[in-house]
């Protein structure tokens, strides 16, 4: 270890991992009373009042019901304040959702709209969306904007570098947003908007090494490695979507040919539908999943191929991973019956010492996992350990945006 560049821990620090350890404690837990916060947390009594009247303060926390007890004093419980809310952004290539969530990561109203074909246009469409829905609901503070993106980004710029499925070239939606709305942006490449939905909404809170596999228009992973997000060099940490199979197979939208997400992708599966000869322009990935389920055996088949390339892929991840657990998310899951052994079979096959990991779905339905995963994204930056304590603002019901105090 380099401890020359290792930054020094000061008593901020600690108060930093007991706030983000309090407020997580009741997210989590609630609602709870303060006596149950110092028991389950190991902390004193003392420091869990200052940290919790802070959060009163800060309207984050609020006082919930009143408990019962034989004798003694009614402890007061507490929650999460359901009045500050999250917009989040789901930017797909045919189909963006824009959603308001309240803290707790429960969707109060989204909208699907179709997705601009160029990012300045998306940008005004995006800004006048998010507008309305903020004066939609005057009652809530809203803390910041998370936007789930089908590519990589650079996380220091947070503009978006490669996302060939989009077709657009790098791009900043931060920037134009921030200045319409007056909200804090943040943008998460959409598996490791997965990821964080996984770990803050899911059953992943004690994982230390996850990889989640997002399966839509492209092939996506992220991966979760000693309790921490992998970026890599220029953000581009798991794009496993992009790694040749097969350097004479079909052209990839990267302009390569024969990577993983041209036989393991929705389109892909259309692909497999077309070419059996059932129908000249394949029906759309929702309807050949009908289809199948309806027991239409050109779309079982094609599913099928589907299934086993996406298990071919997973033969790289798990030995040069190694995960404990593999998570998918995807609509392909609604037949997971049927394709889950398929791909758990080629999961198994590539381990090389030891027991495979676990293999199971999202625990939010794919139809709001990267939704859930920008929720977060904005959450971690007050809930997570390093989150800056902020001074009080006024909360009235009736503020309409709140721009963070650093």
């Amino acid at each position: 270890m380099n401890f020359t560049d290792t930054q020094v821990a000061t008593s901020g620090t600690a108060r930093g991992i007991n706030r983000g350890i309090v407020l997580n404690l009741i997210r989590r837990r609630q609602p709870i009373s303060r006596a149950d916060l110092a028991r389950v947390s190991g902390l004193q009594r003392s420091t869990v009042s200052l940290i919790t009247e802070q959060l009163i303060r800060e309207k984050w926390v609020i006082y919930g019901p009143t408990g019962r007890l034989p004798r003694g004093r009614r402890p007061t419980f507490l929650q999460l304040n359901e009045k500050r809310a999250i917009l989040v952004v789901d930017l797909r290539p045919s189909i963006t959702t824009i959603a308001v969530s309240d803290v707790n990561g429960r969707f109060l109203s989204q909208q699907g709209i179709p997705t601009p074909p160029d990012p300045q246009t998306a940008a005004a469409k995006f800004s006048e969306k998010i507008r309305q829905m903020i004066d939609s609901h005057p009652e809530l503070v809203f803390e910041g904007i998370g936007i789930s993106v089908p590519g990589r980004l650079d996380e220091h710029r947070q503009r978006v570098l490669f996302a060939p499925n989009l077709k657009w070239p790098e791009f900043d939606l931060r920037g134009p947003l921030e200045k319409a709305t007056g909200l804090q942006v943040d943008l998460e490449n959409a598996a490791n908007a997965c990821v964080l939905a996984e770990v803050w909404f899911g059953h992943a809170e004690k994982t230390r090494d996850m990889v989640v596999v997002t399966v839509s228009e492209g092939v996506g992973v992220g991966v979760f490695t000693n309790g921490q997000l992998a970026r890599g060099l220029n953000g581009m940490a798991g794009e496993f979507g992009h790694v040749p199979l097969d350097l004479e197979g079909p052209l990839c939208s990267c302009k390569s040919r024969g990577c993983w997400e041209v036989y393991a992708s929705n389109w892909a599966a259309i692909r497999y539908y077309q070419e059996s000869g059932a129908a000249s322009n394949g029906p759309s990935f929702g309807h050949l999943l009908s289809l199948a389920e309806s027991g239409d055996q050109m779309a079982l088949k094609a599913l099928d191929r589907m299934a086993h390339g996406i298990g071919r892929g997973m033969r790289m991840v798990v030995a040069g991973l190694s995960p404990e657990e593999i998570v998918f998310v995807g609509e392909f899951t609604r037949l997971w019956s049927r394709l889950g052994p398929v791909i758990q079979a080629e999961v198994e096959a590539a381990v090389l010492v030891g027991k495979p990991p676990r293999v199971r779905t999202a625990a939010a339905e794919p139809s709001v996992a990267r939704l859930r995963g920008a929720v977060a994204l904005v959450l971690q930056k007050h809930f997570g350990p390093s989150a800056p304590a902020t001074r009080p603002r006024e909360f009235t019901g009736t503020r309409r945006a709140a721009i963070r105090v650093q």
